[in-house]
């Protein structure tokens, strides 16, 4: 497919490198978390799902070696092992197009070729930021969740909002179903349950973004006042979410529980408990402009602001600034829901995330030889794929414009880091990330 098919028109702006910059331009004015994604290279002919092994540490050594069984060939040592744990990561082919009538779009033919190609650029920047933004908080909603229906008298079954985080455990390192041998521990309202099996609803009822209620169910009789409704829900290995006033679900966020900078400088401590490390030096915290707005509006932020020299840089730049830990991006792709119980309420969701929070599974065949034959007209920008095709009609007139991209996101866990291998370790399987939720 040489450029020389193309109409007079078209090629010298394909020529020149015009549309790819068009392109280019598009993705990097919206990318937001996608940013905290590492970016790993699918290698080719290995199926389309991939698994890797990341290896935990030893605990500490802190009593020295006794003498007197300092002794025989293993002088009095046992030997120990360290835990391992998989993460998976699925690839899956995404693509869009748009059709140009060259006979329709004559009149300023060239400026309609490279609108599309900056919509199409929008488009593509946009569409696998959703699906890095769905990988992310899919993991970090996991093991939070509220009864829904209240139980008329005790018993094992509680139908709860969201089965996220409650439907597998890590054995050995490797996600296994929860059952009988594979139990994990719940907290339902006040008292502690052993949880032997999640089922999802025929007809999805959850309020969560992505959610999937469903019927948890354990193994001793749950009692009414536990399993009474909008009662918290909680996983030993829940993944950490913050709200003001320390409310326990979504549901008990009230009026006046807005973003601070207390809730976001403790979701900064967790993370340095978990030594999660820095992105380039602080943590990435994604928000949407009201919570941007109500941080601005804390008493406690403005304080450490003022009378701060070169006419305080955050306030004149706006949020993408480091302080404190924490750079601020702002997005306006974060989860907006309506507020489960409050008429007219909105619940907004930051998240701060450290380095490895995602996983970014780029397909290193995107453009080789036998995909994108050496006549074709693709350029590849930030692992996408931009391809014109040329009119190939009965009446040669429609060119066709599209994007593809082969890859998928995954959120690895960190279950090997326990407090005995890092004593303020808490015991999440999902460490590298802390959701906040307020209202907004």
């Amino acid at each position: 497919m040489g450029i020389q098919n193309f109409p007079a028109a078209l090629q010298p702006i394909i020529q020149q490198g015009f549309l790819e910059r068009e392109f280019e331009a598009a993705l990097t004015s919206r990318l937001g978390y996608r940013m905290c994604a590492d970016r790993e290279e699918f290698s080719v002919g290995i199926g389309e799902t991939l698994t890797k092994t990341r290896a935990g540490l030893k605990p500490s050594v802190t009593t020295p070696l006794a003498p007197a069984t300092n002794t025989n060939l293993d002088n009095g040592l046992t030997p120990q092992t360290f835990g391992v744990e998989q993460y998976t990561i699925t690839i899956n082919h995404y693509a869009a197009t748009t059709d140009l009538n060259m006979v329709t779009s004559r009149v300023g033919i060239a400026s309609q070729f490279l609108l599309n190609a900056a919509i199409n650029g929008e488009q593509a920047a946009r569409s696998l930021d959703e699906i890095a933004r769905n990988s992310l908080f899919n993991s970090y909603f996991g093991g939070n969740t509220r009864v829904r229906i209240t139980l008329t008298t005790a018993g094992p079954a509680v139908a709860v909002d969201d089965i996220r985080g409650f439907q597998t455990v890590f054995v050995n390192g490797v996600q296994t179903p929860v059952g009988g041998s594979s139990s994990m521990t719940v907290t339902v309202g006040s008292n502690s349950y052993t949880l032997i099996g999640a089922a999802a609803d025929a007809v999805n009822a959850s309020t969560a973004p992505n959610g999937v209620s469903g019927v948890l169910t354990f193994s001793t009789s749950v009692l009414v006042a536990d399993a009474t409704a909008l009662n918290a829900v909680t996983a030993s290995t829940a993944s950490s979410i913050m709200r003001p006033n320390n409310r326990a679900t979504t549901t008990g966020i009230i009026a006046g529980d807005i973003l601070d900078m207390s809730t976001l400088l403790n979701a900064v401590a967790q993370l340095r408990l978990n030594a999660v490390p820095e992105i380039d030096g602080a943590y990435n915290c994604y928000l949407d402009p009201v919570s941007a707005r109500q941080l601005f509006s804390d008493q406690a932020f403005r304080q450490l602001f003022t009378g701060a020299t070169s006419a305080n840089q955050v306030f004149k730049q706006g949020m993408v600034n480091d302080f404190l830990g924490l750079r601020f991006i702002p997005t306006n792709e974060a989860y907006v829901q309506s507020h489960p119980s409050l008429s007219g309420a909105l619940i907004r969701r930051p998240i701060v995330c450290g380095k490895g929070a995602l996983i970014e599974g780029d397909y290193a065949g995107l453009a080789e030889a036998d995909v994108a034959p050496s006549d074709s007209i693709i350029s590849v920008v930030d692992g996408i794929a931009m391809v014109t095709r040329e009119p190939i009609d009965r009446l040669q007139q429609i060119i066709a414009q599209s994007w593809y991209w082969i890859g998928g996101f995954c959120t690895p866990s960190d279950t090997t880091t326990t407090p005995s291998t890092i004593p303020t370790a808490t015991n999440a399987n999902f460490k590298r990330a802390v959701m906040i939720e307020h209202l907004g």
